[in-house]
C-alpha cells in the first residue's frame, strides 16, 4: 500500500463520445431513452418473477438476477455519460474512477456466471427432463447465484488490489468515456507490462473461454435433442436462440475490448455502448417477447395493477 503515497493524480479526464452540439443532443436523447428502457424493462421482469408464483422456478429466478445485473452494469456508466454529454470538461475523481472499475467487473463477472447457470438450467430441462426438478431444486438455484456473486467479486478484487496500489503521477487522460482497468493501468508511472497481461488473462481470456464453453454447450444440447427426436429440434432451437443471442451480445464486445490486439477508439466506443446500453435493453425483449409464460405473467400482473387502480 506504500505506492499509494506516490499518487498525485486526483482526477482522470474522460473522452467525449461526440463533439457537435446536434450530435450531443441526439446522443443524449438516445442514451436517456435506452437507460429508461433498461430500468423499466429489467425491473418489470424482476417484479413479475417476484409477484407471480407460476414463475418461481430456477429458470425465471436466474433470469430475474440477470436483469438485476443488467441494471447494475448500465448504472455504473450510463448516468455518468448522460451527465457529461454537454460538459466540455469531462473529469472523474480518482476514487469515483476506482469505484466504477470495480463495480463494472463485479457486475460483468456475475452476469457471465449467471449465463453459464442459465445454460446449465436449459441443458438439464432439455436433456434430462425427468430429473430436472431433482437437479435444479431451490438449493441448487441459490448455490448457483451465490457462486456467481462470489466469483464475480473475486474476479474484480483480483485486479482491483493491484490497480489501486499503482502510482499515478503523469498523464491522466483515460482515452475513453469510462474508467476500465486496461486503460487506467497504462497511465501508471511504472512498467505495467506484466500487470496488463494479468488483466488481459483475467478479463479477456476468461470471457473468450466462457463464450466458447457456452456455445459448445448449446451445440451439445441441440445434438442431443436431434439424436432423441428430430421433431423437437426446431422447438429446442427456438428456446435456445434467445440464450444464444444474449450470449453473443454480451461476450462479443468483451472479447474485443480485452483481447483484440489492435484496438481503435471508434470501435471501442461502439462495443462499449453495446455492452452498457444495447444489450441490457434488449435482454428483456429477448427473454420475454418469445416466452409465453412471461407474457402471461405480465398480463396477469397488469390486470392486477388495473384492478388495484380501479379500487383506489
Amino acid at each position: 500500500m506504500d505506492q499509494v503515497n506516490d499518487t498525485v493524480v486526483t482526477e482522470f479526464v474522460l473522452l467525449g463520445l461526440v463533439q457537435s452540439l446536434g450530435a450531443r443532443l441526439v446522443l443524449f436523447l438516445f442514451l436517456l431513452l435506452f437507460f429508461v428502457g433498461i430500468i423499466l424493462g429489467n425491473l418489470l421482469i424482476v417484479l413479475t418473477v417476484l409477484l407471480d408464483p407460476h414463475l418461481h422456478s430456477p429458470m425465471y429466478v436466474l433470469l430475474a438476477n440477470l436483469s438485476l445485473m443488467d441494471v447494475g452494469l448500465s448504472s455504473t456508466t450510463v448516468p455518468r455519460i448522460i451527465s457529461d454529454i454537454f460538459s466540455d470538461c469531462k473529469v472523474i475523481s480518482f476514487r469515483s474512477c476506482m469505484i466504477q472499475m470495480f463495480f463494472i467487473h463485479v457486475m460483468g463477472g456475475v452476469e457471465m456466471l449467471l449465463l453459464i447457470a442459465m445454460a446449465y438450467d436449459r441443458y438439464t430441462a432439455i436433456c434430462k427432463p425427468l430429473y430436472y426438478l431433482t437437479i435444479m431444486n431451490p438449493k441448487m438455484c441459490v448455490l448457483l447465484i451465490v457462486t456467481a456473486w462470489v466469483i464475480g467479486v473475486i474476479h474484480a478484487v483480483s485486479q482491483f488490489v493491484f490497480v489501486i496500489n499503482l502510482p499515478f503521477c503523469g498523464p491522466n487522460n483515460v482515452g475513453s468515456f469510462y474508467c476500465d482497468f486496461p486503460r487506467v493501468i497504462k497511465l501508471a508511472c511504472m512498467d505495467t507490462y506484466r500487470l496488463e497481461f494479468v488483466v488481459t488473462a483475467n478479463s479477456g481470456f476468461i470471457s473468450m473461454g466462457t463464450f466458447f464453453l457456452l456455445i459448445v454447450s448449446y451445440i451439445f444440447i441441440l445434438v442431443t435433442v436431434r439424436q432423441n427426436s428430430s421433431n423437437d429440434l426446431s422447438k429446442a432451437f427456438f428456446t435456445l436462440s434467445a440464450h444464444i443471442t444474449a450470449v453473443v451480445l454480451f461476450f462479443a464486445p468483451c472479447m474485443f475490448l480485452y483481447v483484440w490486439p489492435f484496438p481503435t477508439k471508434s470501435l471501442d466506443k461502439f462495443f462499449a455502448i453495446v455492452d452498457f446500453v444495447v444489450t441490457p435493453v434488449l435482454n428483456p425483449a429477448i427473454y420475454t417477447l418469445r416466452n409465453k409464460d412471461m407474457k402471461l405473467a405480465m398480463r396477469r400482473l397488469s390486470q392486477q395493477v388495473a384492478s388495484f387502480m380501479e379500487m383506489t
